[in-house]
């Protein structure tokens, strides 16, 4: 099948499949009862008497005209123009040599004609085939009623119409053929169309089923990518800050007991928070959205910062936490997406930053929210560039549609900023209510 550009196939140049071996069968069990019945009819017609004509052929040879309209149709739709041709070749022939029976012949030409407009994959050698065997059986029609005009005048003894008997018997035959061979022609236009649509049809379906299917892998990607943030974010910063209150209590285990039990019991804190946000975040995902729950414990946002900067000063850092700007609610996915850069970014610096002081801003913008989270550590040495961190706060800032900026500051130490969006990014920008004092991050690869 013919296809355009952008795949979609062209439908006016659909071609029809073979048929199955299925719809073979059934063009057998066809013939044979369509044969039966021609073999039937001459008998009968025979018997009776009853011919059109005034000189039949011999009974044989009229069974054997019969078998021969019928026969090809057992091949109808593998060949539907051969035996479009055959079937009436011998259909003439059998008129030439005026059998008694003319209804079967008559059926069997008119599913020829059907086979070829609805099988025919050539659509103008269908068209035209059939177009040549109704003008050639027309000539013949005229061919006969003009032997019938100029032939010995019929009595018609029984006429009582208000017509002419010799003109009602050629509108007669001309209107019975009309119908006839309009009849078949458009059936199989009709068959042609139908099976056409179908396949379209097919078609159409099995594309939405593809798109379905690659909405949902791509919604289960998301979702995982989704889930591995948030199970970095959590586990990561506690076990940092865990590890490094155990190795502090190791250290002055055997010199300063009092420091050691305070490490371990921030460890014992810390732990009890990890398992907290765990818990909640599987219940989140074991939530039913059919009866709205959803988990133990409601989703980390700005309000519980402190608890950020609590931890990472019991790990040895000296955080400022600042707020600037009116405080106001702001959207739960932005505030969810804001207290994670935060977690991710005191992660960083309590593993690999080696920084003695943090500071930690949030400025609440005219149409966004924005945190900031700044050390005076080693700056690009020894920072992951690549690691999943980053790569989890790019993706969360990327989905409000915000900008994040991470990378070592001018002189020492690292920033990252991200700007999260409370409204509509697309609506006109105001001026911004507080003036930010920039922090250059130089470009690093």
């Amino acid at each position: 099948m013919a296809t355009a550009t952008s795949g979609e196939p062209r439908w006016s140049e659909w071609r029809r499949p073979r048929p199955t071996p299925a719809q073979q069968r059934r063009d057998v069990w066809l013939a044979l009862g369509v044969a039966l019945g021609g073999l039937g009819m001459t008998v009968l017609v025979s018997s009776m008497g009853a011919f059109a004509f005034e000189s039949p052929p011999s009974l044989t040879e009229q069974l054997l005209w019969s078998l021969a309209v019928t026969a090809p149709l057992v091949v109808r739709r593998r060949y539907p123009l051969l035996v479009l041709l055959v079937v009436g070749a011998v259909f003439i022939g059998a008129q030439t040599r005026q059998t008694g029976d003319s209804f079967v012949p008559s059926a069997a030409l008119f599913l020829a004609i059907y086979t070829a407009g609805a099988w025919e994959p050539n659509r103008v050698v269908a068209r035209w085939s059939r177009v040549g065997v109704v003008v050639v059986m027309f000539a013949w029609l005229g061919f006969a009623l003009v032997k019938f005009l100029v032939g010995p005048p019929q009595p018609f003894s029984s006429a009582a119409g208000p017509l002419d008997p010799v003109l009602a018997s050629v509108l007669h035959s001309l209107a019975f053929n009309l119908v006839y061979f309009v009849g078949a022609y458009a059936a199989g236009e009709v068959a042609w169309v139908s099976a056409r649509r179908q396949a379209e049809l097919e078609h159409r379906a099995e594309q939405l089923r593809w798109s379905q299917e690659q909405n949902t892998r791509g919604a289960l990607v998301a979702e995982r990518m989704r889930i591995a943030r948030d199970l970095h974010d959590v586990v990561a910063h506690h076990v940092s800050v865990m590890g490094i209150q155990a190795a502090a209590a190791r250290r002055v285990l055997d010199k300063d007991h009092d420091l050691a039990r305070d490490a371990l019991k921030q460890v014992e804190e810390t732990a009890r928070v990890s398992i907290g946000e765990l818990r909640g975040l599987l219940g989140v995902l074991r939530a039913d959205p059919e009866d709205g729950s959803a988990g133990e414990r409601a989703a980390p946002d700005l309000d519980r910062l402190p608890e950020l900067v609590a931890t990472a000063r019991a790990a040895g850092l000296e955080v400022e936490h600042r707020t600037f700007g009116a405080v106001r609610p702001v959207p739960d996915a932005v505030a969810l997406s804001a207290y994670r850069v935060v977690q991710e970014a005191l992660t960083n610096v309590v593993k690999h930053a080696h920084a003695r002081r943090v500071d930690v801003r949030v400025r609440y913008l005219d149409r966004a929210v924005e945190v900031e989270v700044t050390d005076d550590g080693r700056g690009g040495v020894g920072r992951p560039t690549g690691g999943f961190g980053l790569l989890g706060m790019r993706e969360r800032v990327a989905v409000h549609g915000g900008r994040l900026e991470a990378g070592p500051r001018r002189g020492a130490g690292y920033l990252v900023r991200a700007t999260l969006p409370t409204t509509d990014p697309t609506a006109p920008a105001e001026p911004v209510a507080e003036e930010r004092t920039a922090d250059p991050v130089e470009e690093h690869a």
